[in-house]
């Protein structure tokens, strides 16, 4: 039978789907969690976490990885009952169809199972594209952008999309298939900043290739299905184009690597750094934390992140050295619906 744990992981991701508009989806979870013959079929799948606390389940995501490979399947084509279901937002039929996908596939939900979630939600870039506009703003330097645990680099094209914060103003490129908008409130990033992006890397631990249609699918996958406006097709398009590559690295020693000086180097991540170990995690920050202490103002070093900061808000923060403050840039929805923009200006001549 499902743990407390397990349990109490579903209900919070199903409240949290909820709270954030993604009604069919956070039924699915709820049927996981509280319908009898659904939960009896699908404990085998948490059975090897067993021993863990649900805090320890909800950072993993394994809820969001559960959804995944059954997003997976609506989309291959491999479980038409379910897609049925999903099409019609749910229905008396959605359980059984639930089991069925599970009992038909069970070497997709292991594989799911077993890997963090690829979200690379491009409409974070919503979020991200401030802080790199204040970068250039207050250094006037080119930008140098490394991102760290980039799934399929999505992301690494942030200047590449077009940018709508309403009456605020436009930002971007005008002929992007990728238009990111969402509710901005406060006042605006450094919109007349001058921006070039000199050179872009990334990596991951299991990067995505883009190039790939069955990665592609698996990438799809983690957008709930009830939210169809997220962009990920046309990034993908974007990626594609542009030729993305996300190098298959361990975040600390690539970051080490990696961390030199010259122009305005920007080391960037989002909803990525509860992912890794607690050692990795203190390696990535310490390599960070070296790589500042030695900037100048002429090549100055950057520490942008947009990570939770509760059930249904990110904080963007920016470190900047020299000087090293640490500034809550936005406030910013998980997958960019709105953005409560914080920040003044300043700067490091």
């Amino acid at each position: 039978m499902q743990t407390d744990a397990v349990h109490a992981a579903l209900t919070w991701q199903s409240s949290t789907c909820a709270d954030m508009g993604a009604p069919l989806t956070a039924k699915v979870l709820r049927l996981v969690a509280d319908d009898a013959s659904v939960s009896a079929a699908f404990s085998p799948v948490f059975a090897p976490y067993a021993g863990r606390t649900s805090k320890d389940l909800i950072a993993a995501a394994y809820s969001l990885r559960l959804l995944g490979a059954l997003h997976y399947l609506v989309l291959s084509g491999r479980a038409p009952a379910l897609a049925g279901c999903y099409e019609a937002g749910g229905g008396p039929a959605l359980g059984a169809a639930l089991i069925g996908a599970l009992d038909d596939h069970p070497d997709v939900f292991a594989r799911f199972m077993d890997s963090p979630p690829q979200t690379n939600e491009a409409r974070r870039s919503l979020g991200l594209f401030g802080g790199f506009l204040t970068v250039a703003a207050e250094t006037g330097l080119p930008l140098r952008c490394l991102e760290l645990g980039a799934s399929a680099g999505l992301n690494l094209n942030w200047d590449r999309f077009e940018y709508d914060l309403g009456a605020l103003g436009r930002w971007g490129d005008a002929a992007s298939p990728v238009k990111l908008s969402g509710d901005w409130t406060g006042g605006a990033p450094p919109l007349d900043a001058i921006v070039r992006v000199e050179s872009r890397a990334a990596c991951d631990q299991k990067p995505v290739d883009i190039g790939d249609d069955e990665a592609a699918m698996g990438l799809l996958a983690y957008i709930w299905p009830d939210q169809p406006e997220r962009l990920a097709r046309a990034a993908i398009a974007v990626a594609r184009q542009t030729g993305v590559r996300v190098e298959k690295a361990d975040a600390a020693a690539w970051l080490t690597r990696h961390a030199q000086q010259g122009v305005a180097t920007v080391v960037y991540h989002s909803s990525f750094i509860q992912y890794p170990p607690p050692q990795t995690r203190s390696a990535i920050i310490s390599a960070i934390a070296k790589a500042g202490a030695h900037a100048t103002a002429a090549a100055p070093f950057a520490w942008l992140r947009m990570e939770p900061a509760g059930q249904v808000r990110d904080e963007l923060r920016l470190t900047l050295w020299p000087g090293g403050e640490d500034r809550l840039l936005a406030k910013v929805h998980p997958h960019g619906a709105h953005v409560q923009w914080l920040a003044a200006g300043r700067s490091i001549a």
